[in-house]
């Protein structure tokens, strides 16, 4: 049985898979009843056509029709709802690429609540633009790791503004979570999932979500090359940090977080990776079979399916499509002539 937001933590949880300062499959149902006010149900597509090519039965959870447009939202608001209303008085202050940034101001909005958001240069345009939509202050720092967390923390400083981390804070991917839980709700246990991965806050939210549910699934994620560091740091066994991001995929341009990679690790993740001109195939075709629009980073998981079919020929599948935050204007254009 698929635990409802309301159950208890089913006997079958290993204390072993327990991670210092990570959230436990109790947070992702409490995750689940918290943002069950604001959070949308997004649907599971499924695909003749795809299920033939690949050799399996795939079942898509299309995060792309959640609220701003990404899972992020999940998390985002699972984090701004479980602040004392003392903390939240003083607002949240992330730094983003985008879809977490939109996020974090949307669920500020739903508390009423200020919203600061560090993104980098460069950032796509119509992601910034959302974020501003949604009310949040922006500020424009260098496009690296290191300066939106010195950015981040100076607003901290200036505002008293609590950090809502994009991908390390447990609160953030206990919420993100939920969409896992939501998916084998939806369709019943399956042999495997994956999603996309960056930070890494999908992923072991997601890790968490199978193991209290139906935890002989095993759960992989799609890396792109140009960002490789959750494979490295895997292959390593210590996290890798050093790696310079290189992928059309701008929302898995993020180093994998501390607590994420522990989770990975105790979790068995498999990460796979895949070239961008294979994300940019699987996105066309993903827009083609099944008639949605999703971004670059969400292509990943199809991309990953189609590159290593002969790992799930004949098996149960999901794949969480993690958003639909494209740059219509320039991605046809611009990124396939890139690859």
């Amino acid at each position: 049985m698929i635990p409802t937001p309301s159950s208890t933590v089913p006997a079958n949880v290993s204390a072993s898979s327990a991670v210092a300062g990570a959230p436990a499959f109790a947070d992702v149902l409490a995750a689940a009843a918290r943002i069950a006010p604001y959070a949308h149900i997004t649907p599971v597509l499924r695909s003749r056509s795809l299920d033939a090519l690949v050799g399996a039965q795939l079942h898509f959870k299309c995060e792309s029709f959640q609220r701003s447009g990404a899972f992020k939202f999940r998390g985002a608001c699972n984090a701004v709802w479980s602040l004392p209303e003392a903390e939240a008085a003083h607002g949240v202050v992330t730094h983003s690429s985008g879809n977490h940034g939109a996020a974090v101001a949307l669920a500020a909005s739903t508390r009423g609540i200020a919203a600061h958001v560090v993104v980098p240069e460069g950032a796509v345009q119509s992601k910034l633009a959302a974020i501003r939509a949604y009310g949040a202050t922006l500020h424009v720092c260098a496009p690296t790791m290191a300066a939106r967390e010195a950015m981040a923390a100076q607003v901290q400083a200036d505002t008293g503004a609590r950090l809502v981390h994009p991908f390390t804070d447990p609160a953030v991917i206990a919420g993100q979570g939920t969409a896992a839980l939501e998916l084998l709700r939806q369709v019943g246990e399956l042999d495997c999932l994956m999603t996309p991965i960056g930070g890494g806050g999908l992923v072991c939210g997601s890790a968490l979500a199978v193991a209290g549910t139906a935890p002989s699934m095993r759960v992989f994620a799609a890396e792109p090359e140009g960002a490789a560091d959750a494979f490295e740091s895997l292959r390593r066994g210590e996290r890798v940090t050093g790696l310079v991001p290189d992928t059309v995929c701008d929302g898995l341009r993020g180093t994998i977080g501390p607590i994420n990679f522990e989770l990975l690790r105790a979790h068995h993740v498999e990460v796979l990776l895949v070239s961008d001109a294979e994300t940019m195939a699987a996105l066309r075709l993903a827009w083609e079979r099944l008639k949605v629009v999703i971004e670059p980073s969400s292509a990943t998981v199809l991309a990953a399916l189609l590159r290593y079919r002969e790992r799930f020929a004949g098996r149960r599948v999901g794949l969480i499509l993690s958003g639909g935050n494209a740059d219509l204007d320039n991605l046809l254009s611009g990124a396939a002539a890139r690859v």
